[in-house]
């Protein structure tokens, strides 16, 4: 009888993608993008399958949203991780990448708000998007830097907060407005009381980064690890089943603070990053150096922090979160 070897079916794509994301811990949001960049850059070449393609056609999809859909740069390099991911999944390495339109990341004037803006917005809004928009302003926050805090970030006793895994995959401290303390710990006894309620029904896990996991094993179901703005629903992870609460949504506070920015008459274009702009706008107004900004703002270089200066004549004062002085 003659030897014959059996060929296994290469495993489906998606399905093989979402175990790979699975398998290496990345957050809810990292996966829903790198999954809609895959999608995007497959329909881009037809529907062709990508292991019947490599560097040229990611070239090509690169080059597409430079040029033709003209992307930032972030946007640019976020696509390109996720094609990278892709190929890395399918043991097919990409080379270096060398007939890429490379899209300058443009460093411009930042939009800001006056004190008397930021006022108004905040007079119209009430809970938890009060409390948000004022953390925004307040602590210098990025939108998902304030959803992804856990309880754990939060230091009452000294009006810090702990910023996790940011930009440049960096931590960092910035202050917790001393105005804000009262609210938030009446917010905590709410999302307390659902996180009381999901655990008496067997549920109440979070998603954690991997290396806590590895650290804490059953951490996801602490307290301390529970996100400060957690979302109204609860997911259940597509591979292994499990249900989490994950934080709450951006998309729900852009729409309001659009929405209340033009009942307010402001002319400019309002988004919730704003505020962290307009935070440190207005500690430089204050007074405040430029170092102490950058520490706060999480800049790598003090460049970046230095663009803020060109809005602002510094002055000199004390230290104190903007929030607390309007």
């Amino acid at each position: 009888m003659e030897n014959s070897t059996e060929v296994k079916p290469a495993p489906k794509l998606f399905p093989l993608i979402f175990e790979r994301l699975h398998a290496l811990n990345y957050s809810p949001r990292t996966q829903e993008s790198y999954i809609q960049w895959i999608k995007r850059y497959i329909l881009f070449h037809s529907k062709r399958h990508p292991r019947e393609m490599g560097a040229p056609e990611v070239e090509a999809f690169l080059n597409h949203l430079a040029t033709e859909k003209k992307v930032s740069a972030s946007t640019q390099n976020q696509a390109k991780s996720a094609l990278f991911f892709l190929y890395d999944a399918l043991e097919q390495a990409l080379p270096a990448l060398q007939n890429v339109t490379r899209i300058k990341a443009q460093k411009q004037l930042p939009v800001v708000l006056s004190k008397q803006e930021v006022q108004a917005i905040l007079s119209s809004l009430d809970g938890t998007a009060w409390l948000i928009v004022s953390l925004l302003y307040g602590s210098g926050l990025r939108v998902m830097e304030c959803l992804r805090l856990r309880v754990a970030d939060i230091d009452f006793a000294r009006l810090e907060i702990f910023v996790r895994d940011t930009n440049g995959h960096k931590n960092r401290i910035t202050l917790l407005p001393a105005s804000l303390v009262e609210p938030l710990k009446m917010h905590l006894q709410n999302v307390q009381a659902l996180h009381n309620e999901d655990l008496s029904k067997g549920v109440g896990e979070v998603w954690m980064p991997p290396e806590l996991t590895k650290k804490y094993p059953d951490a996801g179901k602490d307290w301390q690890w529970q996100y400060i703005f957690p979302s109204s629903r609860l997911s259940v992870e597509q591979q292994s089943g499990v249900v989490y609460r994950h934080h709450a949504d951006e998309k729900p506070i852009q729409r309001v603070v659009k929405k209340v920015a033009a009942q307010a008459g402001i002319k400019k274009v309002v988004s919730p990053n704003i505020f962290r702009h307009s935070f440190a706008t207005h500690l430089l107004e204050g007074g405040q150096e430029i170092k102490t900004v950058q520490q706060l703002m999480g800049h790598a270089d003090e460049s970046t922090t230095k663009l803020y200066t060109k809005v602002v004549n510094t002055g000199g004062r004390g230290v104190a979160s903007p929030l607390d002085v309007i």
